[in-house]
């Protein structure tokens, strides 16, 4: 199990008893904590090393503690600070917390309980916050992966209709030039039922193409011509109303191999051929 780091305290007091008393007190709580005993001395602390907490005095020598706390806060704002003061300034507390954007402000002598409550409560939201910001990110970044994923869905999709709008129209020239072929082309499914013929069909079996789609092939073809597509292939003459036919069919599978269907073609018998072959 992956051990996590412990929470690090920067404590900035002019006063050594002030900052070793706090250390006492946090002494069993995991924390790790390092001492500065002027403004500046924390600025440099803050430069060499990383904080989730600050706590420091208001009243210091040099850089007071809102001073302090407003180039903290220009320069590491994820710190959570806290400042102490012995002195019933009001005024001057509320300029270091609008300056210094401070969490609490602790009056001394503080309460040993009150300061642990509100330093563990301090380290709770500064987590809390890390961790908003993370999952903030994360959002954004899932967001971003989905828009990228829409936009190439879009061009997908543009890229398929463009393809789908030429293979329309290239299967509508295919059906006109079909319906002007001087055969008439029959195609059934695998069940045997009429999915294609052309305006030919009308001369050929007496019936117009629309009332022989979707129709079983032996109810509305001759004999001949139905049995041949349910054969799945082959080639004869036949005796089609006044008229020697040639009807040619063959078999249709799909990509896998798999019958679905067959196509037969019927023309006009040529010169010497008439005559069925029965």
């Amino acid at each position: 199990m992956e051990m996590t780091a412990p929470d690090r305290i920067l404590l900035v007091d002019d006063e050594r008893n002030i900052t070793r008393a706090i250390e006492r007190l946090f002494f069993d709580d995991g924390y790790e904590i390092v001492s500065a005993h002027s403004g500046e001395e924390g600025i440099q602390a803050l430069e060499r090393e990383s904080f989730q907490l600050i706590i420091a005095d208001y009243r210091m020598e040099g850089m007071d503690g809102v001073e302090f706390f407003r180039r903290v806060y220009e320069r590491w704002p994820d710190t959570i600070r806290i400042i102490l003061s012995g002195y019933a300034d009001t005024g001057a507390v509320v300029g270091a917390i609008n300056e210094g954007r401070v969490y609490k402000f602790i009056p001394k002598p503080w309460n040993d309980e009150e300061l642990r409550h509100t330093v563990a409560r301090a380290l709770e939201a500064w987590h809390l916050q890390q961790d908003n910001r993370v999952l903030t990110e994360r959002l954004e970044e899932t967001v971003e992966e989905l828009r990228r994923l829409n936009e190439g869905l879009e061009d997908e999709v543009r890229r398929r209709t463009a393809e789908l709008e030429f293979q329309n129209r290239v299967l509508k020239r295919a059906h006109e030039l079909l319906d002007h072929l001087p055969v008439a082309v029959v195609g059934v499914d695998s069940e045997g039922v009429v999915v294609q013929c052309n305006l030919e069909v009308e001369n050929f079996f007496s019936r117009r193409a629309g009332e022989m789609m979707n129709r079983p092939a032996e109810q509305v073809l001759p004999p001949d011509a139905a049995g041949l597509l349910a054969g799945g292939g082959g080639e004869r003459m036949a005796r089609i109303g006044e008229r020697d036919v040639v009807l040619s069919a063959r078999g249709v599978c799909d990509d896998s191999g798999r019958p679905v269907g067959a196509v037969m073609v019927a023309y006009s018998c040529p010169a010497g051929r008439e005559g069925s072959d029965g």
